[in-house]
């Protein structure tokens, strides 16, 4: 009914011959569930309107239609069912009692299948996610997340291209930037950032009032559907002092459509430039330069960015980096209006105050103390830092609502993903072709992009079918220098230094006495019970891992409950690891430019500006033109102007800086320091004539030089390398595992087969497919004869042909194998 609302005010206007605002005023109920024969004429009107003018059919993909499931509703269903399930089962039982007086309410209710449910809802739902906390953006990010896909939504095999894409309802609603890339493109959104739910779970996005050309301070919330009935204009329109707006025709939206209006019919203005986007993209300078694919990578690149030991905020923000850090919960804010009376590492204590500074007291006559305790070197669930350090001094005086301390990734209370960096776009030798980056050692001197990790490893000691396992510092077969870090019940003390394969829990199992070997038996017949039949079992750190131990838990069974079944104890052991920049880690800017550590270079080697400064990062500069993500060079530009002022700038989104407001600015500073050379007065264009460092000479022309902010992400190379020796085979196909879990090796492929057939190396090959693969009896044979220094015998029959004889025999096929002479090859005994 209410989309009759504007058909019924169109036929009195053309019947009674009155003005739209009488028609205005005119009632229809929209909300009257009784059918009249207005309802017949207007809804007759509108499917004429709607024939005439296609644009006003409405879409399901409208926000109109739909509306947002929240967590509390998704809760309250789960309860609805497993109340539904528990009246049945209380009606069941009521019916096998004969009198009411043997009824008790406990035999009745059974609440373990209410916990149940709602346990299961949150343990296995696709919608209970295990939250992302690499840094504060991708935690406020995810708690943000809008989904089509899970129970009673799409399923993304099916998703058309039609839902995925964007839609014009979803201004100041949903993000048209910030999606994944992969299969959920388009299904999983992020809400903009002034987007709120209303009571029936649709979407609104406010709006401020405008009434005969006058900006009033009312904000109005209105849904997709309300929207489409005013002309609605942006926030960047002119207005002059007293609010009213300057020009006589403005642009406006109205439905799906942008036309021009005379400024009296303007009934509604944007309360914010950056209301369309989300608070990722919201972060991002110059975003209306970037290309929006590259903008989709910037942003959910922000939310990989690891908080680094020594966070810098950017000297080009966007004005979103203190409202992100807040709303982040991480920085800890003062409450009360205050003095600071004392900081520690852990805690910070102020005295209250009154607006004029005079110190609240107590009854008792003693001031009022709040206490703020922080978070120290707490783990997240992706292995990054919680670490939260005071930014004010005793004696300082606060406000009610200001940062105090900051957390991960925030620098006085904004948000600080990365560092500011010197960069050059320059090929450079070929070590940032394809998007590699060269980087100077002064950042690794500085610890510029230097991250905290701290990993846990757990064990547990259960009872098995021949005993306890039992944690003790006793392990056979184990030398004294490998438990030197062990206390005397077997674990690792907290502050010990640990490296690959070194022990942090020792454990010993009970081994059954069918696994003795006779040596076995006979230091247990020499020594006694104590070379008993145990075998190590110890919690090891896993190859490639060092740090130092943080903490220590130890559960145990008596004092804890939940352990589960069959466990005894639980130990776990928490380490820090320090990562310093290294080849091969990501790094990302905020526009989607990202790239590879390919060489790390001595500072005087790297190129240097006129006044001898060193370049800290070689960037390429081919990968701006054809990425469409020039947003990045004017942040270089700017970021420079902000260096040398010794200042900090915010370009919001949609109504930033421009281009020939930042080059005249920047040409007289680099006057200033004496840095203008390679540029020209009457049309700066921000270069710099650039000299390399090994040879002094200068480089053909002017380069492009300033500061980018950039990110370090998770993607570190250290975590990812992985080296195979002899390790663990498959048990059917005796084949070597895969993965670095695994302690695996590289997968050969098909393709990689038809690489070397190509080549023609056959020896390569064969060796390939037989004993660097599944050949048992082969493998074993060739590490004797390596021993030995003999020469390497000839392949046998693979474990996989084998297993293909057995799986064509288990379909009553009578396999048989024939040498080449026709005698038959028993291929059990090979």
């Amino acid at each position: 009914n209410k989309r009759l609302t504007p058909a019924y005010r169109k036929y009195l206007m053309q019947i009674k011959g009155i003005t739209e605002e009488e028609a205005e005023k005119e009632k229809y109920d929209s909300n009257s569930l009784v059918l009249t024969p207005m309802d017949i004429v207007l809804a007759t009107r509108y499917l004429i309107n709607v024939s005439k003018n296609p644009e006003v059919m409405d879409t399901k993909d409208h926000l109109g239609n739909k509306r947002v499931r929240t967590v509390g509703e998704l809760v309250r269903i789960e309860f609805e069912r497993a109340f539904s399930r528990a009246q049945r089962l209380i009606q069941e039982r009521l019916t096998l009692y004969n009198s009411l007086d043997k009824i008790s309410i406990q035999n009745l209710i059974n609440v373990k299948s209410i916990i149940a449910a709602v346990n299961q809802f949150f343990a296995t739902s696709p919608l209970s996610q295990f939250m992302e906390q690499v840094n504060p953006l991708a935690e406020l990010t995810h708690k943000r997340r809008l989904t089509a896909v899970g129970p009673g939504g799409l399923r993304k095999e099916r998703a058309r291209f039609e839902v995925r894409d964007v839609h014009h309802s979803h201004y100041g609603r949903m993000c048209p930037i910030e999606t994944p890339e992969g299969a959920n493109i388009g299904l999983i959104t992020s809400l903009a950032v002034f987007a709120d739910i209303d009571k029936f779970g649709f979407l609104t996005t406010p709006y401020r009032k405008v009434v005969d050309g006058h900006l009033t301070e009312e904000i109005v919330y209105l849904t997709a559907d309300e929207e489409e009935n005013y002309n609605i204009a942006p926030s960047t329109i002119k207005i002059d002092d007293k609010g009213f707006i300057v020009d006589t025709k403005v642009p406006v939206r109205y439905m799906e459509k942008v036309q021009y209006v005379d400024r009296a019919k303007v009934q509604f203005v944007d309360v914010s430039p950056k209301q369309i986007v989300s608070v990722s993209t919201a972060l991002i300078p110059f975003l209306e330069h970037d290309d929006a694919n590259r903008a989709l990578m910037g942003s959910n690149m922000q939310r990989q960015a690891v908080p680094l030991i020594e966070p810098e905020a950017p000297f080009v923000a966007t004005g979103m980096e203190y409202e992100a850090a807040k709303y982040s919960g991480y920085v800890v804010l003062a409450k009360h209006d205050g003095i600071v009376k004392k900081v520690e590492a852990r805690k910070i204590l102020i005295e209250r105050t009154d607006e004029q500074g005079n110190v609240l007291l107590t009854k008792d006559g003693a001031p009022i103390v709040d206490e703020y305790h922080l978070m120290k070197f707490i783990r997240t669930n992706q292995d990054t830092t919680i670490n939260q350090t005071p930014i004010v001094s005793a004696g300082d005086r606060v406000r009610a609502g200001e940062p105090i301390a900051d957390g991960p990734a925030t620098d006085m209370g904004e948000l600080a993903l990365g560092r500011n960096v010197l960069v050059a776009f320059v090929p450079w030798e070929g070590y940032n072709f394809e998007d590699a980056i060269l980087v100077s050692e002064e950042l690794l001197e500085n610890d510029s992009f230097t991250s905290v990790h701290i990993e846990v490893y757990e064990t547990q000691a259960r009872e098995t079918r021949l005993g306890p396992e039992e944690i003790t510092s006793d392990i056979p077969n184990v030398n004294k220098e490998q438990l030197k870090n062990l206390d005397e019940n077997g674990i690792v003390m907290i502050g010990a230094h640990v490296g690959p394969q070194d022990i942090l829990v020792g454990k010993v199992t009970p081994k059954g006495e069918g696994e003795t070997t006779p040596e076995e038996k006979i230091i247990r017949s020499v020594f006694g019970e104590r070379g008993k039949d145990v075998k190590d079992t110890s919690l090891r750190l896993p190859h490639g891992s060092d740090g130092r131990v943080i903490d220590v838990k130890v559960f145990d069974k008596s004092e804890v409950a939940e352990l589960g079944a069959g466990v005894n104890k639980m130990v776990k052991v928490y380490v820090a690891c320090k990562k310093p920049l290294d080849v091969g880690d990501k790094l990302a800017g905020r526009h989607g430019n990202k790239g590879v550590v390919s060489k790390i270079m001595s500072r005087e080697d790297m190129p240097f500006l006129p006044d001898g400064t060193p370049i800290q990062m070689v960037l390429s500069p081919l990968g701006v033109p054809s990425r469409m993500n020039v947003g990045q060079i004017l942040e270089t530009h700017l970021g420079w102007l902000a260096k040398l002022t010794d200042s900090w700038f915010a370009t919001p989104v949609f109504d930033g800086a421009k281009e020939d407001e930042i080059l005249p600015l920047l040409y007289q500073e680099r006057r200033v320091s004496g840095l203008e050379d390679g540029d020209n007065e009457d049309s700066p264009s921000g270069k710099v004539v650039l000299r390399d460092g090994r040879t002094g000479q200068e480089f053909d022309k002017p380069i492009v030089v300033g500061y980018i902010y950039m990110m370090k992400l998770v993607h570190i190379a250290r975590d990812k390398i992985h080296a195979r020796s002899t390790g663990p085979y498959s048990l059917i196909h005796q084949q070597p595992l895969g993965g670095k879990a695994q302690f695996g090796g590289q997968r050969f492929g098909e393709m990689e087969v038809w690489a070397l057939e190509a080549h023609g190396a056959s020896h390569t090959l064969n060796e390939m497919l037989t004993i660097k693969s599944d050949d048992i009896r082969g493998r074993n044979e060739v590490y004797k004869a390596i021993l030995k220094g003999k020469n390497l015998p000839e392949p046998n029959i693979p474990e996989s042909f084998k297993v293909l004889v057995k799986e064509l025999r288990g379909l009553a096929l009578d396999v048989r194998v024939y040498d080449e002479h026709g005698n038959e090859v028993d291929v059990d005994r090979i």
